[in-house]
């Protein structure tokens, strides 16, 4: 009843348009590990400028308990991008499949279906980037990094067959420009962007040019972390002011959210940029407790920002609840797109923020991410960690620092008895897909139980001079007269050898020399830019003979993109290589 009463209170809002009347555009602006704290507007941090995003947030509404769908990047972007909880298809976490998400329809599909022009920008991670048109973007310009990437647009919006453009501006500048012209050249069309910035997720790659504006003492993460912010927010300087200037800025509702909290990985150590890619990224979660990774609220309540200046009063500050998964259903009722009762579980955001409907847009939230669950009903939440149980009064304690399940088991045994429900629901089901992992055991600890800190992993890495970068895993690897030899450390395992941060434009060829007490298989294995670890289908395998003479072999690495990453596999015993020459075959 609740759904058919809001789904009635948006074709009443519609009906309220002229018929003749372009429906709005729909612009969604994701930014990547972005902690709650770092909206200028927000006044939590003194070091950040935003100014581009403060006008957006005074033009419309800051929702002060605006939520994610996960605590990570994979399945907050799945909910975002179908309007359904991920769990509802097997997307849990950054390992799990993609098989049930590619069945799912998309909002961008939705919405070309329905005659709007589609584009998304910058991070996917959704599966391989040359597919996203298959997902209902009829554009793509994914660049995240300064490398090269999958685009079927130029950085002028022109047309081109779907492959590699390289770089030819910062990434996140890039994206904007992109998004900027695609505005241009469909103003006169409704359109739906997706802009995913990918910032200021780790590598912190600012330019100098951009984290120049802070100087001053602080943390160098920080200082890159609020050079890549302050990107994000020129770019959204850029998009608002193509709008304004093409008479859109009425005609365009923006939504402004995280796709999960800042990692600070404790301690917020300020490791070399380059040296700890998965380190703290900067930002700040302030006054939240937790980070990445958590159901407590620094993990997935982010920021969170809608406008529709001209429909959606500004200046407000709206306290309800409301989730990611509320832009595919607001999107839809706009465009006036036909949804089956239980095709979506977000709701239509806009009779809510115009002041038509007085209710919370939900009477709970709820969340699953691996072996944690949690639900929010009202100023309730209940949260859960493996075994452990939280219950806290958000309106009182948004910091979470008072446990009081002890104090209210009924209110704890009623949202617990929701959360079970829901969850049951899921696929797979259950309100935990496993026993907590010592990583979440250990932040549990110390964010919601007070316990000390853990010591900080202290990363070494051996001196590679030596062997030109090559180092040995499950083995020793040395060099003498020019030879290098691999010592295997017991006969469990087999060693190889490992070369990481290389570039090499595929495919490649491989002219490698060496010798093994053993005969056998040996293999190349290598991982490309886009790809998140070693899969399977990117391996090579050549005989090798137990010999005392020197074995030379020339092997070509069918890779269609950059090489970042080898691995040389030899049958298990020691092993010398005198040449490892690696290059694109082209040259």
């Amino acid at each position: 009843m609740k759904f058919l009463s809001l789904l009635l209170s948006s074709f009443t809002f519609l009906g309220s348009l002229s018929a003749t009347e372009q429906r709005p555009n729909i612009i969604v602006i994701y930014s990547d590990d972005h902690g709650h704290a770092d909206l200028g507007i927000l006044g939590l941090e003194k070091d950040l400028k935003t100014p581009n995003l403060d006008a957006l947030a005074r033009s419309g509404v800051i929702a002060k308990n605006g939520y994610s769908t996960a605590p990570q990047c994979v399945p907050s972007r799945g909910g975002l991008m179908t309007g359904r909880f991920q769990g509802r298809f097997d997307l849990d976490n950054n390992g799990s499949s993609l098989d049930g998400f590619n069945k799912e329809t998309t909002i961008a599909t939705r919405l070309q279906n329905a005659g709007y022009a589609t584009a998304h920008f910058g991070k996917w991670h959704l599966g391989p980037t040359p597919a996203i048109p298959t997902h209902g973007f009829k554009h793509s310009f994914a660049q995240n990094a300064q490398r090269p990437f999958s685009s079927n647009i130029t950085l002028d919006g022109k047309d081109q067959p779907m492959g590699d453009l390289p770089p030819s501006m910062y990434h996140i500048d890039g994206c904007s420009k992109a998004a900027a012209s695609i505005i241009e050249r469909y103003k006169n069309e409704s359109f739906f962007l997706y802009i995913a910035f990918r910032a200021p997720h780790t590598p912190l790659d600012a330019p100098p040019h951009y984290k120049a504006r802070f100087p001053g003492e602080m943390p160098e993460r920080r200082r890159a972390a609020l050079g890549m912010l302050a990107a994000v927010d020129d770019g959204v300087g850029l998009i608002t002011s193509t709008l304004k200037k093409h008479g859109l800025t009425e005609k365009t509702l923006i939504f402004f959210i995280g796709d999960n909290g800042a990692p600070l990985k404790i301690h917020k150590t300020d490791s070399p940029l380059k040296g700890d890619a998965g380190g703290w990224d900067g930002s700040l979660n302030t006054p939240l407790n937790g980070e990445k990774g958590m159901l407590s609220e620094g993990g997935m309540h982010v920021p969170f920002l809608i406008a529709w200046p001209g429909t959606i009063p500004g200046g407000q500050i709206y306290e309800h609840p409301v989730s990611a998964l509320d832009v595919a259903a607001t999107a839809a009722a706009l465009a006036d797109v036909k949804v089956n009762p239980g095709d979506l579980d977000g709701v239509n955001l806009i009779p809510h923020l115009i002041g038509e409907n007085k209710a919370p847009p939900h009477e709970t939230l709820l969340w699953r991410w691996m072996a944690q669950s949690a639900v929010r009903e009202g100023k309730w939440k209940l949260l859960r960690g493996g075994d452990r149980e939280y219950l806290y009064d958000l309106s009182a304690d948004i910091e979470e620092k008072h446990n009081l399940a002890s104090q209210e088991p009924e209110i704890a045994t009623r949202l617990r008895a929701k959360l079970k429900i829901w969850a049951d629901g899921l696929n797979p089901p259950g309100m935990a897909l496993g026993p907590m992992a010592p990583t979440w055991n250990d932040y549990f600890d110390f964010y919601l139980e007070g316990k000390p800190a853990p010591m900080p992993a202290v990363k070494t890495e051996p001196d590679t001079s030596a062997t030109q970068g090559w180092i040995a895993r499950n083995g020793t690897l040395t060099e003498k007269d020019g030879v290098f030899i691999l010592t295997p450390e017991n006969t469990k395992k087999a060693a190889f050898i490992t070369r990481s941060q290389i570039k090499l434009a595929g495919p490649v060829t491989a002219k490698i020399t060496l010798k093994t007490t053993a005969g056998g298989v040996g293999a190349i294995a290598w991982r490309m830019s886009d790809d998140k670890d070693f899969l399977p289908a990117n391996r090579v395998t050549f005989d090798l003979n137990a010999t005392d003479d020197w074995q030379t072999h020339e092997i070509t690495l069918p890779a269609n993109v950059r090489v970042i990453h080898l691995r040389v596999h030899v049958p298990p015993g020691p092993a010398e290589f005198r040449t490892l020459d690696f290059k694109p075959a082209s040259r």
